[in-house]
């Protein structure tokens, strides 16, 4: 079928396979550029393996460090009429990369916040891997069902507090307007933090450890954006601020319980970029829009595979990690610095809708929200026609 991109809101509900396959050989051509991870990770589990940071750091593992690895995601398949999901496409085209190295990777697609989804993981590394020395944790989801109690509990991106009114960067319409959002009453903090704080990162390394799968001296990093001023109400201080903190929570909670294997487990503060979830939260298109001009104007802008790839070297497999006084790694420090938020912060008094041209860095935006979903890479024929029943060999349920 020929394949052109389907947008609704801030998603697109179809994708590319050729496009997708040309992302993720990007990034592995990137992470293979860099060189060998120093006494980088063998075995790694990645929870949230098929798209953004986590498809970023299966890559990194995989080809800047050799590792095999297992990937657990959630994803749609393809059919006879309709394409699979961009998750989906990744993980094919990440297969195929590794296999034509020798690199050992399987995937279990299904629901990571369910004890039987654990259990068949537990049972797969078990088999086939041994121990795993680097377990990611990248889940981004809207909802969750707790494995105890059966209830399901559903985030919100709320302000904390007080309503909070600011420009948006409506890209439906391409306009700046503005935004309100109330504030979230305490059911609804609650909810945001079940679905999106440490629980279930606790959880999957509870039951990796009781089960003797885990290596002595292993890592476990669960992913977090903390933002700066401008972000903060809708952010750093509002209900998904709130579930990022509990990720501190679980890892301290994780270093205790694991201490017999002497695991070292972190929240890795990243950087703002285009992502599935990102284009959901309100002012953040146009903050990220703002901020991609603002870094590609001074050189330091970074996608997805820079971050995870510095991550790696300069944090997780570095003797001098970059630890802030939380003792959580940060590779967000370029979009902090003050030089940087200053000019955001002048240019988001600036915009308006007719100077979203001029003074934003919109296309940059829409490019790489296009390339989410396999669409707008150069040098992809988006008028041929494809096959878009693209299976997955090392799928294993």
């Amino acid at each position: 079928m020929v394949i052109q991109p389907k947008i609704r809101g801030f998603i697109c509900t179809n994708a590319h396979p050729v496009g997708c396959a040309e992302n993720v050989k990007q990034q592995i051509d990137y992470v293979k550029q860099q060189g060998p991870v120093t006494n980088g990770p063998k075995n790694v589990l990645v929870i949230g393996a098929s798209t953004g940071y986590g498809l970023a750091s299966r890559i990194t593992a995989a080809f800047g460090s050799g590792a095999n690895t297992l990937g657990i995601f959630f994803e749609k398949a393809p059919t006879d009429s309709k394409t699979g999901s961009a998750g989906w496409y990744n993980t094919a085209a990440f297969e195929q990369a590794a296999a034509t190295e020798g690199l050992w990777n399987k995937h279990l697609n299904g629901d990571a916040f369910t004890d039987e989804l654990k259990a068949e993981a537990i049972n797969l590394i078990r088999s086939d891997m041994g121990k795993i020395d680097l377990v990611v944790y990248s889940l981004a989801a809207p909802r969750r069902k707790d494995p105890v109690s059966g209830e399901v509990y559903s985030s919100v991106l709320k302000p904390i507090g007080q309503a909070y009114t600011a420009k948006n960067l409506n890209t439906t319409k391409r306009e700046i307007e503005e935004v309100s959002v109330e504030p979230a009453n305490d059911d609804e903090i609650f909810n945001t933090v079940k679905v999106m704080g440490g629980e279930d990162w606790e959880r999957w390394l509870d039951q990796l450890h009781a089960a003797g799968v885990l290596a002595d001296n292993c890592q476990t990093v669960a992913y977090t954006y903390i933002g700066k001023k401008l972000t903060w109400p809708i952010y750093g201080k509002a209900t998904i601020g709130r579930a990022k903190e509990d990720l501190d929570r679980a890892a301290g909670a994780i270093r205790s319980k694991l201490s017999d294997v002497k695991a070292k487990a972190y929240v890795a503060s990243l950087k703002a970029l285009v992502t599935q979830a990102s284009s959901a939260i309100p002012i953040m298109p146009l903050y990220i829009s703002l901020l991609y001009r603002v870094m590609k104007e001074q050189g330091s802008h970074e996608g997805c595979i820079e971050q995870i790839n510095g991550l790696f070297r300069l944090g997780l497999y570095s003797d001098t990690p970059l630890l802030d006084d939380g003792g959580r790694l940060r590779m967000d420090g370029k979009e902090l610095a003050d030089n940087v938020q200053d000019k955001v912060a002048a240019l988001w008094d600036q915009v308006s809708t007719d100077t979203i041209d001029s003074l934003t860095d919109y296309d940059g935006y829409h490019t790489e929200f296009l390339h989410l979903f396999g669409f707008g890479f150069h040098g992809v024929d988006y008028d041929a026609d494809v096959a878009a029943q693209v299976p997955l060999a090392n799928l294993a349920n």
